[in-house]
């Protein structure tokens, strides 16, 4: 694998349309690297990942844990993502039968002789304003999958992005300040104008105020995201200390 595979499998995309294409790609220093854009595109060797500031500027580079490695199962994708929305199901929706109906104790004319269908009740479902026969009632949508089927399903998600090239490599954001306006300088920074999930290894309380007015960013703490929240939003900034955070996880007896 390596550069030849990401050289084929490489898409320049530029977050201004108006932006020209990069003509031609070319090996420098080891990685491929667009040339022609009005900046660069850098498309690193397999798990490597660039680490960029506040900034966003690289200072360094990140190796992604090897769980990471290769394609998801797209199955249990499928099985988490329904489990999740299931349970978002309150399930109280209900209907009434002809029992609960009221009205209807009587009936309605004599049983024969009258040249009408026989008839017991109004509040029979063949009758306007009758009972419902198999409507629903309030029922419990809510189950599980074993913890390691949802973990799995973690590390498909987060393979899946991968794939996509949808991630970025953040330093930690400990001293970040509790102003909305400095949340959204990091996304222009970051060149982010999607749905972005931050995970970060325990969010502080002046970075989830200054998310938590920006509809488009949502900050979670590694130990509590799911695949429906990976793949729910666009763009995957990871901190360095959410990444070590997620291959503890990962490492806790998930097969990659």
């Amino acid at each position: 694998m390596g550069a030849a595979r990401l050289l084929i499998n490489a898409t320049i995309l530029t977050m201004d349309p108006t932006l020209p294409v990069a003509e031609s790609l070319a090996i420098r220093d080891g990685r491929i690297v667009a040339v022609g854009s009005t900046e660069e595109v850098l498309w690193l060797r397999e798990g490597e990942y660039e680490l960029v500031d506040l900034k966003g500027k690289v200072v360094g580079r990140t190796t992604l844990p090897t769980a990471l490695e290769g394609r998801g199962d797209s199955a249990l994708l499928w099985q988490a993502v329904r489990m999740h929305l299931a349970n978002q199901r309150q399930g109280t929706a209900d209907t009434k039968t002809r029992g609960e109906v009221s009205g209807g104790g009587k009936k309605p004319w004599r049983q024969k002789h009258t040249g009408r269908a026989r008839a017991g009740s109004i509040r029979s479902p063949i009758w306007r304003k009758g009972g419902i026969v198999f409507g629903p009632h309030p029922r419990e949508y809510r189950y599980q999958l074993p913890q390691k089927v949802r973990r799995r399903a973690l590390v498909a998600s987060l393979k899946e992005k991968l794939s996509q090239q949808e991630v970025l490599a953040l330093e930690n954001l400990e001293d970040f300040p509790a102003r909305a306006k400095a949340m959204a300088q990091l996304l222009a920074a970051l060149k982010i104008r999607d749905r972005a999930l931050f995970v970060v290894e325990r969010p502080s309380a002046a970075l989830l105020r200054a998310s938590r007015n920006i509809s488009t960013v949502t900050v979670k703490p590694a130990s509590d995201i799911t695949c429906y929240d990976v793949l729910s939003h666009r763009k995957l900034v990871l901190t360095v200390g959410g990444l070590k955070k997620l291959e503890g996880l990962m490492g806790s007896g998930v097969e990659p």
